[in-house]
């Protein structure tokens, strides 16, 4: 039986108040602007290029104009709307019993949301598995927080074979709940179906968006157990392999190498830094290691 199973969002909460918030706090000294960070949603003013400055905010017309290239400035704003895609698709029912996909995307829903809104942000989510299921309004406070964290349980429950997710239907739709600019958080595997890429472009050209991968080793490493049946969480399909064949394991690493790789290609061409995090990580340490990532990248 899975422990976690009757797991109330309010004991989520605590529990991530206790183990997670208050060693954020201690490390990132409570200044998360490197981890969730608006880019600015008030436009003050021009200068010339510097190395290192997001493309995103070249301003075009002025440097053609000028022949020589300028960027916009904004005033950060702390206070922005913030939305949580959550990937709640059958995949996320993959890992160990204690700690499948599933219940790392409840931790860091339920974390993030509680940050932001401590900061005084509205925070929204959209649940989502083949298409869009569920829908939170933006809102602040902790019986904000507290939806969040029980929407994704609740799905949690839910969770059995079904069809392909698609992500690129997620994005479409998220363009159109998001009307302001946005700080946009996805929290998924990435398993999807094809036709993301676009819609992604497209919300990264209007929103900060952060996209953290959510992993389990045994999907790219399976242990030498002899002759098994595996399960396509997504669709239900079962095939029959031999993982005693070190060969056959051999071609699944490279396999899960080459989409990897290619997934994070993707993203950096729709202009999204990719993060991952493995059922296995601690929640801390890839927060810590998301915040270095992308204040290094803002230098």
């Amino acid at each position: 039986m899975d422990p976690t199973a009757t797991l109330s969002p309010e004991r989520l909460l605590r529990r991530l108040e206790w183990r997670v918030v208050r060693r954020l706090d201690g490390l990132l000294q409570g200044d998360y602007r490197s981890l969730f960070r608006g880019m600015g949603l008030d436009f003050t003013d021009l200068r010339e290029y510097e190395p290192g400055d997001d493309l995103r905010h070249i301003e075009w017309n002025v440097t053609a104009r000028l022949d020589m290239p300028f960027v916009r400035e904004y005033i950060e704003d702390r206070e922005i709307t913030s939305w949580l895609l959550l990937d709640v698709s059958p995949s996320m029912a993959f890992g160990p019993v204690a700690r499948q996909k599933g219940l790392v995307v409840a931790e860091l829903a339920t974390t993030i949301a509680h940050v932001l809104s401590r900061g005084g942000s509205r925070v929204g989510a959209v649940l989502f598995d083949t298409d869009v299921r569920t829908i939170i309004p933006p809102a602040s406070g902790r019986t904000q927080v507290l939806r969040i964290a029980k929407a994704v349980l609740d799905n949690r429950e839910e969770l059995g074979p079904g069809s392909v997710t698609d992500l690129g239907a997620l994005f479409r739709a998220a363009s159109g709940l998001a009307r302001r600019r946005s700080l946009v958080v996805v929290v998924s595997d990435f398993i999807t179906a094809e036709g993301w890429q676009r819609p992604l472009a497209l919300i990264a050209r209007r929103h900060e968006v952060v996209a953290l991968q959510v992993s389990d080793p045994r999907e790219s490493e399976l242990p030498d157990v002899g002759s098994i049946y595996v399960e396509d969480a997504e669709t239900g399909e079962q095939i029959f392999v031999d993982t005693s064949d070190a060969g056959f394991r051999q071609r699944l690493r490279d396999a899960a190498a080459e989409r990897q790789e290619a997934l994070e290609g993707e993203t950096q061409r729709a202009g999204v830094d990719l993060h991952r995090v493995s059922t296995d990580d601690d929640l801390v340490r890839f927060l810590v290691r998301v915040s270095e990532l992308r204040r290094r990248r803002r230098r």
